[in-house]
């Protein structure tokens, strides 16, 4: 499935950043709000910024946005790494 969001033209316009950047940028704020309220994993939201892992931390960590990770998180990283 793929949801095709549709901005008003007055919207659009409005925005005020060069035309080459506008859908990167409007990407890269919805999956951080996104990750921020727990809607969307790590994952999926760097996945919707078009980002890496890496990337996507960085991206978080310039907002402050805290990391969602809990001792069950690494756990299953731990258990992951052994093998």
């Amino acid at each position: 499935m793929a949801i095709h969001l549709e901005i008003p033209e007055a919207v659009a316009g409005s925005i005020r950043l060069p035309t080459p950047e506008v859908e990167k940028r409007l990407l890269a704020e919805l999956s951080t709000a996104l990750y921020a309220q727990g809607i969307l994993s790590f994952g999926k939201a760097a996945e919707l910024a078009n980002l890496s892992r890496y990337a996507f931390a960085d991206l978080i960590a310039e907002r402050n946005t805290p990391r969602h990770y809990s001792e069950d998180d690494l756990a299953e990283d731990l258990h992951y790494a052994g093998g």
